[in-house]
């Protein structure tokens, strides 16, 4: 068998009945962190403009709206995958590079709905969709990163592999949904140059992509069937190097959505390492930002890549700025979501610390990469002083995990704009997530809860 086929195979067969309770507990926390990302970006100026489109666009009432309302299943998945990556606060697979969450739940999600489909189907389809997508980013990891969104283009693999679980597709039919998101995958690095509103076009369309992929492979529309190996295909294409072995090896043996990762700052997972290690210094030592000379963060090269800019000019330029989320983290003790706003970026004492931070990669942690997402950090004081931390894992990695009642306190904290009483509610339906029958219901009540039309 080709690697569609073996992914076919393994999406085909893979069943609720044989996953593992802490698999499909843990599959809910990703759900519900979904939402928590969601629910905060509902509300921020791109996914505003995207809601205008999708409202100017209309469409069957099919699948609910994050921001309230219902529109067609396609556009739910474009809409709720862009909230969802927002406020950056989604989560992240290091060996992959991917925010699965923003591209696979809310394909998942809106198709779920449509079909008035259970509990257990969706969790089957995320897991199998976390999967998916997670092995072809491991697979090309890292030379497709330099120039491709990792998580737009190998999560609209991911996107397609939900949904053709979600509606049955048979074997062959998956092959073709495969193919038809390996030909749509799409989107470039170059917005970050400008600090424009693509990145939230990514996922949403990625879910949009995998969606139609599905839907189309249901009606026997047929596509590449070696889309990932095929000469003219995905890896030869999109990647300088890459390891097939990475898409098959303990395929439905393991399940990749064990490793997944939680953010707990609110900006660029590539600052999380030196944000950790900045907050441990500024509750550990007695010193002010006048006592510091410099601070060296040494890291990963891609870490570099993408979030070197001393002198961001946006708030979310800053979310990718390593010189900025070092020196806010020193000064405020956190990079929470209310962290990043218009009175912080141009604070005096954080624009000042952040002239003082030099990045540098460093070799040992080049090497451990993407495995191990680490940084050394050495701040050198006036006096001479070296105070000197590292981390391999940031917060939130398996290896270094926050807890459940950690999640459910990112969730509410999160999805503030909406009232206590709506959050618990949430909350508590997708923790029995399992035990519901129709999620036609469930996701009318979110629609609902969104909307403030209470009953």
């Amino acid at each position: 068998m080709n690697l569609s086929e073996k992914l076919a195979d393994y999406i085909y067969q893979t069943q609720y009945e044989n996953l593992p309770k802490e698999v499909v507990e843990f599959t809910k926390l990703c759900i519900l962190d979904y939402f928590g990302s969601a629910i905060a970006g509902s509300t921020k100026e791109p996914i505003k403009k995207m809601e205008a489109l999708v409202n100017e666009m209309g469409g069957s009432p099919q699948a609910s709206l994050i921001t309230g309302g219902k529109s067609s299943v396609m556009q739910a998945a474009l809409l709720n995958g862009a909230s969802s990556h927002m406020v950056e606060q989604d989560d992240i697979h290091k060996a992959s590079i991917i925010h699965a969450a923003t591209v696979v739940i809310p394909a998942a999600l809106a198709v779920s709905e449509w079909k008035k489909l259970t509990g257990k189907e969706l969790i089957t389809a995320v897991i199998v969709g976390y999967e998916v997508c997670y092995r072809i980013g491991e697979a090309v990891t890292p030379s497709h990163y330099y120039y491709w969104h990792n998580t737009a283009t190998c999560g609209t693999f991911g996107a397609a592999a939900a949904v053709a679980k979600l509606l049955n597709l048979n074997k062959e039919q998956i092959v073709h949904a495969l193919g038809s998101a390996g030909t749509q995958a799409a989107g470039l690095w170059e917005f970050i140059e400008d600090g424009a509103m693509s990145k939230q076009l990514h996922p949403g369309k990625a879910a949009m992509n995998g969606v139609i992929s599905a839907l189309l492979a249901e009606k026997d529309f047929t596509a590449a069937t070696k889309i990932l190996e095929g000469k003219r295909g995905f890896f030869e294409a999109m990647s300088e190097t890459y390891d097939i072995s990475k898409v098959t090896e303990g395929l439905g043996a393991t399940y990749k959505i064990m490793e997944n990762s939680f953010k707990v700052h609110a900006s660029c997972r590539h600052t999380h390492h030196a944000m950790d290690l900045m907050i441990e210094v500024s509750k550990k030592a007695d010193i002010s930002t006048s006592d510091i000379e410099e601070i060296a963060v040494k890291t990963y090269q891609v870490a570099i890549d993408i979030t070197d800019n001393d002198n961001p000019q946006t708030e979310y330029a800053a979310k990718f700025s390593l010189q900025y989320c070092t020196a806010l983290a020193f000064v405020k003790g956190e990079g929470g979501l209310h962290a990043f706003n218009e009175d912080n970026l141009w604070s005096q004492e954080i624009r000042d610390l952040l002239k003082r931070v030099k990045v540098e990669v460093a070799d040992d942690i080049q090497e451990a990469y993407p495995e191990k997402w680490g940084a050394k950090v050495e701040i050198r004081l006036k006096n001479d002083e070296i105070i000197a931390v590292e981390t391999d894992f940031p917060k939130g990695d398996p290896e270094n995990p926050v807890t459940k009642a950690d999640l459910l306190d990112k969730f509410h904290r999160l999805a503030s704009p909406w009232s206590e009483m709506d959050r618990d509610s949430l909350a508590g339906k997708i923790m029995e997530l399992e035990s519901q029958s129709n999620l036609n219901e469930l996701f009318a009540r979110t629609e609902a809860i969104t909307t403030g039309n209470h009953s």
